[in-house]
């Protein structure tokens, strides 16, 4: 059957052992809104939703009711800014905030940092970069050099990759109709 439609993912749910906790987190590192939240008569949980933007409702809901010893089953979260310092800003307020095993890592098509919220999900900060390299990619990214440095020894290392192209060049080759 051919694709008519090409749904795009829009928000993430996860559940929460402390949902006013994480709402906190949440609203404070990414400056994120409660949108909505409340119990709905078909559901037996609590739900905040959340948005960064005005125009989406959410971006991430939390709901209650995972177990004290339920571990996370989401692989990460991710969220995109447009700039180094972003980064270094989003990295100091999480930190403040209670999140743990910060690590930074430089991937070629983004620069990212990683990091467990408060309750232990990975989250994912990163920007994206004008390169596009074959991914799984990963070097160390230390944001403590300058802007310049990162985007020099970022641009050199995809460069050094035979599969090297601009990220705009990969997008149109994305586009085009598949057979």
């Amino acid at each position: 059957m051919e694709l008519t439609c090409a749904p795009q993912l829009s928000h993430f749910g996860i559940f929460t052992r402390d949902i006013d906790a994480m709402t906190r987190f949440y609203t404070g590192v990414f400056g994120m809104r409660v949108t909505d939240q409340g119990e709905g008569r078909n559901f037996r949980m609590k739900l905040h939703f959340l948005s960064g933007t005005p125009d989406q409702h959410h971006q991430l809901v939390l709901a209650s009711g995972r177990g004290l010893d339920t571990p996370s089953t989401v692989m990460q979260l991710s969220f995109r800014v447009t700039e180094i310092d972003h980064l270094r800003q989003v990295r100091a307020r999480a930190l403040e905030a209670g999140a743990t095993q910060m690590r930074g890592m430089n991937h070629g098509n983004a620069l990212s940092i990683y990091f467990s919220d408060i309750e232990g999900n990975t989250v994912e900060v990163y920007l994206d970069t004008p390169w596009y390299i074959p991914q799984p990619y990963g070097n160390p990214l230390d944001l403590e050099k300058s802007d310049a440095d990162l985007w020099a020894e970022t641009e050199a290392a995809c460069r050094a990759d035979p599969a090297f192209e601009p990220a705009e060049s990969w997008s149109r080759r994305f586009a085009e109709p598949r057979d």
